[in-house]
């Protein structure tokens, strides 16, 4: 109510003038019927003036209230049959009264897009893939490299896809100050001392069930083995939410490998994980890993802040990896393709094999033996990944498509 009836009014009260309202997920949604009071209960008018992204394909992220809370709250803002047609007979759907009431709805990947197609079938949902603020997410030391060698590119990050132009030994020079200064900052965090040396892989998002962070000790033999051949150190962050008690349990299991793993290899997990520390750690790690459970990610942004820094990406292939990774070359896939039809005991089995055979025989031999390789595949991170998935090219989408 405050997001979305107080926000139109707040808007007003300040004097904007509104030609367009972006709607983000359902929560703001109950600025249409505000809308729809100012404008003479007509849905057309409303349509013209709204658009609507939808985030998640996780059926948990679509509010939806019984219209007794909805009418003891509200009162009956517009009449309730006229509400229920728009959003739902049975429960008020927010997501479901949004999509009725924009003119333009957008999924965040192509592959998002797909899935929210078949969860509400009769909608015209377009395809605009997400993208990160290139200056923001791009550390002090690259950021230096890039205003020497492409000089405009954070107000043009296009111009990255150059990035051949940049001498191989400042890349790297440009990654080990990142790195090191990641190291640092573990060092005061937690009295684990990192190797700048060893291969060290990255995972940071929210902690929850289907981001699988526990993936990579599905068999902690295997990981010891790899570890003998070259040696791996990780590094771990992320929030639960208060009521995830599943993601909440997953942070404790992941300490209890840390003690397992002590005398092993390193590993260390972060707390009081925030957009800073998130920047350190998408600019410091060599690899990013990322284990969503298919298709429940829409999108993940945090491979994209990766790539801008050099960072190599090794995901599953989910959101918007499938379209930033071409195998070998931008990064590592790790599963079956998300249009080869596996029942879930196969998926896994395959994403375990990928996950331990791929770090055995491609990425730790290409980090300790390969270091030229490994510089160019970095290279091909900036100029394959960054120089697309960027805010830059998201918003000129929506500005041609969805504003104008």
């Amino acid at each position: 109510i405050a997001l979305g009836i107080g926000g139109v009014k707040m808007l007003e009260a300040a004097g904007f003038k509104i030609r367009k309202y972006h709607m983000n997920e359902g929560h703001p949604s109950l600025l249409t019927l505000e809308l729809l009071r100012k404008n003479d209960m007509n849905p057309d008018k409303v349509r013209d003036l709204c658009i609507f992204t939808t985030h998640t394909p996780v059926e948990a992220g679509h509010d939806k209230f019984p219209y007794d809370m909805v009418q003891e709250i509200l009162g009956e803002i517009i009449p309730l049959k006229i509400l229920k047609k728009l959003g739902g007979q049975d429960r008020l759907n927010m997501t479901r009264l949004a999509l009725n009431l924009s003119k333009y709805v957008n999924g965040v990947t192509k592959r998002h897009t797909d899935f929210s197609r078949k969860l509400f079938p009769g909608h015209h949902i377009s395809a605009i893939t997400n993208g990160v603020h290139s200056f923001t997410w791009t550390c002090d030391s690259f950021r230096k490299l890039y205003d020497k060698y492409l000089p405009g590119w954070a107000n043009e990050p296009e111009l990255l896809v150059r990035v051949d132009g940049i001498p191989d030994e400042e890349i790297w020079q440009a990654h080990m100050e990142a790195k090191e200064k990641l190291i640092d900052f573990v060092y005061k965090k937690t009295d684990v001392s990192l190797d700048q040396d060893v291969l060290t892989l990255g995972f940071a998002r929210r902690a929850t069930a289907y981001k699988r962070p526990d993936l990579l000790f599905s068999d902690v033999g295997k990981l010891k083995e790899l570890n003998s051949k070259g040696r791996i150190q990780v590094i771990f962050a992320g929030k639960a939410h208060p009521k995830d008690w599943s993601g909440k349990q997953l942070i404790e299991e992941i300490y209890g490998y840390i003690e397992k793993l002590r005398n092993v290899m390193k590993i260390v997990y972060l707390e009081d994980y925030g957009m800073q520390m998130a920047a350190k750690l998408t600019s410091g790690v060599d690899v990013w890993l990322n284990t969503p459970l298919p298709p429940l990610e829409a999108s993940g942004t945090s491979g994209m802040k990766a790539a801008h820094n050099g960072v190599i990406n090794f995901s599953v292939l989910d959101g918007w990896w499938i379209e930033g990774c071409i195998e070998g070359v931008t990064g590592w896939a790790i599963g079956p393709s998300p249009n080869e039809p596996v029942g879930e005991d196969e998926r896994r089995r395959r994403e375990l094999e990928d996950l331990y055979n791929k770090l055995e025989y491609l990425i730790i031999p290409t980090f300790y033996k390969k270091r030229d390789d490994w510089i160019h595949m970095m290279e091909n991170s900036i100029g394959k990944v960054a120089y697309y998935f960027n805010s830059h090219r998201m918003m000129r989408r929506y500005v041609t498509e969805a504003y104008l």
